[in-house]
């Protein structure tokens, strides 16, 4: 039995609130625990959003899906660990805003239906 997207949609909102704790603690360039953990975070992210109707993310193409779930081959099978931290510092910093945001639109528009 598959679940409902909405519980998918939250996982990802939980993620979310996960990073901004984890980077909340320190710096993620300078704390390879730190590091690994948003990672880890990221990829569960990445995951999720795979599992969400394609129908329901036309309806915001401001959000990059493809890129997302690019993302998360990115983070699983590069296993060499030469995933720059700065850059994964930017993806946070610039892209979970919009899609917390997106995400909340989501629930609340169809819980009103």
């Amino acid at each position: 039995m598959n679940k409902p997207w909405q519980s998918y949609a939250q996982h990802i909102l939980d993620n979310i609130a996960k990073l901004r704790r984890i980077q909340s603690r320190g710096n993620l360039a300078h704390d390879e625990i730190l590091y690994d953990a948003a990672l880890r975070n990221l990829q569960t992210l990445s995951e999720a959003t795979q599992m969400l109707p394609d129908d329901l993310k036309q309806e915001y193409p401001q959000i990059p899906w493809r890129e997302i779930s690019g993302f998360r081959n990115i983070l699983v099978h590069n296993y060499l660990g030469n995933i720059d931290p700065l850059t994964i510092i930017k993806v946070m910093d610039q892209h979970l805003y919009p899609l917390e945001d997106c995400l909340k639109d989501m629930l609340e528009k169809r819980s009103e239906s």
